[in-house]
């Protein structure tokens, strides 16, 4: 197949691009490059750098006529869709419902979307929660992946487009960017390999499903051809505080000094984890990576690109 995906100069859709390509897939990248980094790319991958929510994205998408769109490019910090929740919005709805316009008018048959199983949610009822549980996003860019996900449902029952939306829970892993606020596992390991303890924000108990990005990459190559198109969680279903992150990395890393506290951040839930029972039945994935060899991994993977 001819697969476009957005985003895969980054962390998450650059494991998923070396996925397709190395199931022979040919790979079609779209990246505007403001976080992404072009050695990411795959060697065998065919890069335009512009963003998606140019008007020419669709003429691109008109010239490669995609079989499969993946859309990972979007707005991930948390943070920054509280203090700039237009931006969001312009990026993560009116970006995914311009690409997957396009992908309709040449005929692409299928639209994976990664979408999020912590933020959309908010703070649960029950845990872990099921993809039936209610959502009550606590921030905007929760309440944008929702609108994302609603306008591709009315893209599916109007127009018959394949839709497939992955809500991810906390992923981490090599190439995540310890820059801004998307990646507390990557964060951690940059401060921590520098000899500098890592600031917790809160008391640190705060929970989060992590799941590792290579076992996320194989829930976008089952996503490729299930004959399922649907909205599946993809998460472990354990909860893990961050507190017990920094300190599995900081035993790794070889640190001793104590934890810094700091005030907690506005926007951000509690308890988040998730249920991915359905994932299990109908795409058969499930997260094979235990946490400590993922983090070890992960770790020394930023180890490798010290000076």
């Amino acid at each position: 197949m001819k697969i476009l995906v957005t985003g895969a100069a980054g962390f998450i859709a650059s494991h998923v691009a070396d996925r397709y390509i190395e199931a022979g897939h040919d790979v079609v990248i779209v990246d505007n490059l403001s976080t992404g980094k072009r050695r990411n790319v795959p060697a065998r991958a065919c890069l335009h750098v512009i963003d998606i929510n140019d008007p020419s994205v669709a003429d691109l998408v008109e010239q490669e006529k995609p079989d499969v769109i993946n859309h990972h490019a979007a707005q991930i910090d948390v943070r920054r869709s509280v203090a700039d929740p237009i931006h969001d919005v312009k990026t993560n709805v009116e970006g995914t419902l311009r690409l997957a316009m396009a992908g309709l008018t040449c005929g692409t048959r299928r639209f994976i979307f990664a979408s999020t199983g912590g933020a959309i949610y908010g703070e649960q009822d029950v845990f872990p929660a099921t993809e039936t549980h209610p959502t009550n996003p606590l921030s905007p860019y929760g309440v944008s992946k929702l609108a994302s996900e609603k306008y591709l449902a009315t893209l599916a029952h109007n127009n018959g487009l394949e839709v497939v939306c992955l809500r991810y829970s906390n992923v981490y892993g090599p190439r995540q960017s310890p820059d801004g606020e998307a990646g507390v596992v990557a964060i951690f390991a940059k401060s921590l390999l520098a000899g500098r303890s890592a600031i917790i924000n809160g008391d640190g108990l705060q929970t989060r499903d992590f799941v590792h990005v290579g076992d996320v990459a194989a829930a976008n190559l089952l996503a490729l051809t299930t004959e399922k198109p649907a909205t599946y969680n993809i998460g472990t279903g354990v909860e893990t505080t961050i507190l017990d992150i920094y300190r599995i990395l900081a035993a790794s890393a070889g640190h001793r000094q104590a934890e810094i506290h700091a005030s907690e951040k506005r926007g951000e839930q509690r308890r988040s984890c998730i249920d991915a029972s359905k994932a299990k039945k109908l795409l058969g994935w499930t997260s094979k990576t235990s946490l400590v060899d993922g983090l070890t991994e992960t770790l020394e993977s930023f180890r490798s690109t010290l000076p």
